[in-house]
């Protein structure tokens, strides 16, 4: 087990102190390259908004450079080699910034959200970047083309929420990031549809890669869990919003029964039960946006819908339903390619469980369109004992403990995390959400079979 410390340089003339803890491990986090450009996408995210007029913040610059280290530490820094208990990490980040007096300010907010997303333990230090890097942006008016944020993750829920929002009018800038070849693809794939059914309109996206190269930790096992992704998703949806008229809300699409991710079964609290859009997550981030005193804020405008919900009150269903296979919720839509098969949904991971009973349910009287490598649920029995049943049976037994109890559901929902922000009438909507949702679930595994 090794603790820890990657500390951000501004070029080779940063040459700032940062105090080296007994035994630390140190890395340096290069983020200027040739010509001044900084390193790892974001030199490239700045020129890219400037294309279209769009200027962030100095402040905005650093949540994404700080958003750079987290990714570098949360990808490279194994689990299984660098902590004691096979999962926890030890983590301090050095980040150079803007103004160090206010993000120090924000530091306890945005480790106790960090802390939340990933299950390690993080610190973050802040000091000022290099003089000849004070400010890395252009000053510029925010660019009035623009009246609407939103992540776009190539998702169904990132899909059903476009559509949502083009139907209304309105003229969105759309966020991604891009970290691998399947959900980049769909990206592309689902963005050039929509423009090209919506010809002649304004919006845009920013895409960013970033990818750090393996080997970035000496002596480190490689990493595949990726739980901060959603911190460097976020960190670009505020980056790209800082430049644009405020204030103004970044839409994080997400429908309620995921959003909350009750775990199916004990085993799902830790490794297995992620909680990228959970309404405390999102609520610490807002709690630090206001001290950095950025025009943004984040809201989940489907958190009190299921999936179904979702597609079925989908503004354009023949659009959505056309442009439903070339979105992308497999957890692992390369899994088959030993078979011989192409990126594809698996049918049976819990992604793609989810949003077969919404398009069963949501699409009525219409059927899915989309390809399953595992199509027909009821064709055989499924083995517990092989990943095609897991999920499955998990789902069975989270849908009869819930049958047999249904008042378990206004506790169940506080398993994942605290919900303090939410009153009492918000939680009994989430509640009344993830009974809906495994309601929806339960109409799709009707007939299934499994066994231990």
């Amino acid at each position: 087990m090794r603790r820890h410390l990657i500390i951000g340089r501004y070029g080779r003339s940063d040459r700032g102190q940062v105090d080296v803890g007994e035994g630390e491990f140190v890395t340096n986090l290069d983020l200027v390259g040739n010509g001044r450009v900084l390193n790892w996408g974001i030199g490239s995210a700045i020129s890219d908004l400037a294309h279209i007029k769009v200027y962030p913040s100095e402040i905005g610059v650093d949540l994404l450079v700080l958003a750079a280290h987290v990714h570098a530490a949360d990808t490279r820094v194994s689990r299984s080699s660098e902590s004691q208990d096979g999962w926890t990490r030890e983590i301090r980040l050095a980040v150079p910034v803007s103004d160090p007096d206010t993000w120090n300010e924000t530091a306890p907010i945005l480790v106790r959200l960090m802390n939340f997303l990933t299950g390690d333990r993080w610190t973050l230090v802040f000091r000022s970047r290099p003089h000849e890097f004070s400010a890395v942006t252009r000053r510029c008016p925010a660019s009035p083309a623009y009246d609407d944020l939103a992540l776009f993750s190539g998702g169904l829920d990132s899909l059903i929420a476009a559509i949502d929002t083009l139907e209304l009018g309105r003229t969105p800038l759309f966020v991604s990031h891009a970290g691998e070849g399947a959900t980049s693809g769909a990206q592309y794939t689902v963005f050039s549809a929509l423009k090209e059914h919506y010809q002649g309109r304004a919006f845009n996206r920013l895409r960013l890669w970033m990818m750090f190269p393996k080997g970035l930790i000496p002596g480190s096992a490689n990493e595949d869990t990726t739980r901060s992704r959603s911190f460097l998703f976020f960190a670009l949806g505020v980056f790209a919003g800082s430049g644009l008229n405020g204030p103004i809300v970044l839409k994080v699409p997400e429908n309620g029964v995921i959003a909350v991710n009750v775990p199916l079964d004990p085993l799902r609290l830790g490794a297995l039960s992620t909680r990228t859009t959970h309404p405390f997550y999102i609520a610490r981030w807002n709690e630090a946006l206001a001290i950095l005193r950025q025009n943004v804020c984040i809201q989940n405008p489907y958190w009190d819908k299921t999936k179904g919900e979702m597609v079925n009150g989908c503004t354009n269903r023949v659009l959505l339903r056309r442009l439903t296979p070339s979105s992308l919720s497999c957890s692992s839509p390369v899994k088959g390619r030993w078979q011989g098969i192409g990126t594809q949904h698996c049918g049976y991971c819990v992604p793609c469980l989810i949003r077969r009973a919404a398009l069963l349910t949501g699409l009525r009287p219409e059927s899915d369109p989309t390809t399953y490598t595992v199509d027909d649920l009821t064709g055989r029995v499924f083995s517990t004992s092989r990943s095609e049943g897991v999920d499955i049976r998990s789902f069975q037994l989270a849908i009869e403990r819930l049958r047999s109890r249904p008042e378990l559901a206004s506790i169940l929902i506080h398993k994942p995390g605290p919900l303090a922000d939410e009153d009492p009438s918000r939680q009994a909507v989430l509640a009344d959400v993830y009974r809906r949702g495994l309601g929806e679930v339960s109409t799709l595994l009707s007939g299934v079979r499994t066994k231990s």
